[in-house]
């Protein structure tokens, strides 16, 4: 049976010693500068990762105090908005008591003009009454001229009489 590997112990001996020359010059120049690069990562990452927890807390923060000044704000505008339901309602109510005053004054007026209207009436009336006494008075007169006129307007008025 035939050997598939050959043994040679000049090449193990020039394989180790290779190996280790390596290890020393990775070990005095590539190991400090390899592990310092990782230390620096390491740093980085941990720092970054302090920085995403403090912009959490702000974040966390900002928004209590966002929810704090929108509940101020909607505290604010609910008072505006009574504030102003309050201030149309004042309004309204003085409109109401003007617009009473301004119908009453009106219906003063009014019924002063009817008064007006009515006494100037009752004055034509008895205008008018005194002028019809005038001329029924001088109708009689004029027939209390005539004798015949007299005595028929006599009868009349006789006759006109109850009969008690």
């Amino acid at each position: 049976m035939e050997l598939l590997f050959d043994t040679n112990p000049g090449l193990i001996v020039w394989t180790i010693i290779s190996f280790l020359v390596l290890l020393i010059v990775l070990a005095k120049y590539a190991w400090n500068p390899i592990l310092k690069m990782l230390g620096d990562r390491e740093g980085q990452i941990r720092t970054a990762l302090e920085q995403a927890d403090r912009a959490r807390t702000e974040t966390a923060e900002m928004m209590k105090q966002n929810e704090k000044n929108l509940a101020r704000v909607e505290e604010e505008y609910q008072k505006m908005i009574r504030e102003g339901r309050a201030f149309a309602e004042k309004i309204k109510d003085e409109i109401v008591v003007k617009a009473k005053q301004q119908a009453q004054h009106e219906l003063k007026q009014a019924a002063e003009e009817i008064q007006r209207n009515v006494e100037a009436a009752k004055l034509q009336l008895r205008s008018e009454v005194a002028d019809l006494a005038i001329k029924a008075t001088e109708k009689i007169l004029e027939e209390t001229l005539d004798e015949n006129k007299q005595k028929k307007l006599t009868d009349s008025v006789i006759n006109k009489l109850p009969k008690n």
